[in-house]
């Protein structure tokens, strides 16, 4: 995607962003812009919402394209739809950052495609934690209901990782809402990609506004969220130092794997953990234990989330799904936003960025040979200190 000059339109609505966006959602369906909309609706039971694709101007109508709760991370939605390839029709995708960068992620890993899909942002509160909501649904609705009308970021009653995230905003999205520290009512809604200014043509809407004021509520909130991230994962990366902070870090793993289950990066169809090379015979599990001295169940829960850093920290883009799932209270995207903060940074990658790079350690360029070689020296002359 490539930045367009940044103008923007205006939309008004009593209902503030949530009425902005259905009346766009609307508007775009019915003038053929799109053919389709993918957005949270809530379930007839009222206690969750699920993504549904639509096109009819009733079920628009009941969408909530800023649900208070997240019991699906969007970009295994889009997963869902796109894994197969490009369809022939022209869906309209509303999410927020954290799940459009996580989309980002999987498109690298040719896990989703973006053809005739136009990406839908806006500036994001933070989200309930989903076992408050499903315990009180009514107060969760509330509060949040409160907290969108505010025009301001969340600070209580939402999930720890939405209060540390830096990227609530403007991301590589097609379009843009941003209603941040804007007039009660209003939302500006800004193209960010060629392809969401030409929808913004389609449709009528002349981008005459000025964002100034806006880009500098979001920078002024970002520094705030950025010295409160860093106090947060500084705390974490303490926590967890050496063997005995990451086994007192994970000692009430109950080994469920929700927090796999539910991160919309880990994408293998066969996890080891879950394959059967994992799964040992009593003799050897006895063996084991004999050696240590006692064996806990279940087994190699550290090497399970050391795995699961290893293998997707590049791509972290900490939208707490890991913390929500956990049953025991583990603050997993801590840890595992601790951890992407220093990888990314290493690599200097940025995690859910659309700028044409691949993920760094699938793509190999000679000129590194020299610097593995480098590290590889250098661990080995460490470990012949220590012996």
């Amino acid at each position: 995607m490539n930045d367009t000059e940044r103008s923007a339109a205006r939309m008004r609505s009593p209902e503030g962003i949530r009425g902005s966006l259905h009346d766009f959602l609307k508007i775009a369906v019915d003038k053929g812009a799109v053919d389709s909309v993918l957005a949270p609706v809530k379930v007839p039971a009222e206690n969750s919402y699920a993504w549904i694709l639509m096109n009819d101007p009733a079920v628009i109508e009941s969408a909530s394209p800023v649900a208070p709760v997240m019991p699906v991370q969007g970009a295994k939605a889009l997963k869902s739809l796109t894994r197969k390839g490009k369809g022939e029709s022209r869906i309209l995708a509303v999410m927020r950052p954290c799940e459009i960068r996580a989309g980002i992620e999987l498109m690298k890993l040719n896990q989703v495609h973006f053809d005739n899909i136009v990406l839908v942002s806006y500036d994001c509160p933070g989200a309930v934690p989903f076992q408050d909501y499903v315990k009180d649904p009514g107060f969760s609705e509330e509060s949040f209901g409160k907290m969108i009308a505010s025009g301001r970021p969340g600070e209580e009653n939402i999930k720890p990782a939405c209060g540390i995230c830096t990227e609530f905003s403007i991301v590589d999205s097609d379009i843009h809402f941003g209603y941040f520290g804007v007039d009660e009512g209003s939302a500006f809604v800004i193209p960010v990609s060629e392809q969401g200014a030409e929808l913004l043509d389609a449709i009528g809407l002349d981008r005459d506004a000025k964002i100034a004021d806006w880009e500098s509520e979001i920078s002024s909130i970002r520094d705030k969220r950025t010295k409160k991230r860093t106090e947060t994962l500084s705390a974490a990366g303490e926590r967890i130092k050496g063997l005995d902070g990451l086994i007192n870090a994970f000692r009430k793993c109950i080994g469920c794997h929700n927090c796999m289950s539910v991160c919309p990066i880990c994408y293998c169809r066969q996890c080891y953990f879950d394959s059967e090379v994992s799964k040992k015979d009593p003799d050897f599990i006895f063996e084991i234990a004999e050696k240590r001295g006692a064996m806990a169940f279940p087994r190699d829960k550290v090497m399970f989330h050391a795995g699961r850093m290893t293998h997707m920290s590049l791509s972290c883009v900490s939208c707490g799904f890991c913390t929500d799932a956990c049953p025991t209270g583990i603050p997993v995207a801590e840890i595992f936003s601790y951890m992407a903060d220093i990888t990314q940074p290493t690599f200097e990658y940025i995690a859910g960025k659309n700028n044409g790079e691949p993920l760094p350690l699938r793509k190999f360029e000679k000129k590194e040979l020299p610097l593995v070689h480098e590290i590889v020296k250098s661990a080995e002359g460490e470990e012949g200190s220590d012996e």
